[in-house]
């Protein structure tokens, strides 16, 4: 075996005088790697859950995003609003509520359609526990609650596709 290999590199370098296997023996490691990552197909991406996108809350006034901020975790951020005065509403703490991040910490338990995590009231500056869910397409729902869901109020929220002007404005309904 060692023969045969010593002596097609001897008829290569009959042909070629100039090349040297030993330099390109380096590279085999990347050009396998290469060439097997072209047959290796990697598994689809899981889907989306629906509740990641824009959303439009119930009254029209606020349009949120809601998407993955950590592990398996979705946030939501305010990032349009309905307002009259030349700037965005500020919250209890005095900042803008343009890009306040609202929904924290909404994580999904195994078998269960809703996620659970926190609402911020920016008003006043509470913190309600809540669940986000979409029973279909285009919706979805919210309920923020003190203690346990029982107590609590749910809101249906639409998708949104519309578009966000400057400073956060919403476009006139």
């Amino acid at each position: 075996m060692v023969c045969r290999d010593m002596q097609a590199s001897r008829s290569l370098q009959s042909l070629f005088p100039r090349f040297k296997m030993a330099p390109l023996m380096k590279y085999l490691p990347l050009f396998l790697f290469l060439v097997t990552g072209l047959f290796y197909t990697l598994p689809a991406e899981a889907e989306a859950p629906p509740e990641i996108g824009l959303w439009l809350s119930e009254k029209h006034d606020g349009v949120f995003r809601v998407e993955y901020c950590g592990d398996g975790v979705l946030c939501g951020t305010l990032i349009g609003m309905r307002y009259d005065e030349a700037e965005p509403a500020r919250d209890v703490h005095g900042r803008s509520e343009c890009g306040l991040t609202m929904l924290t910490g909404f994580r999904k338990k195994s078998g269960d359609e809703r996620w659970n995590g926190k609402i911020l009231d920016p008003d006043s500056g509470e913190v309600y526990h809540a669940q986000i869910w979409s029973p279909r397409d285009g919706v979805m729902k919210l309920r923020g609650y003190v203690g346990i869901p029982l107590f609590g109020e749910t809101q249906t929220w639409t998708r949104y596709i519309g578009t966000i002007g400057a400073q956060c404005r919403l476009p006139p309904e």
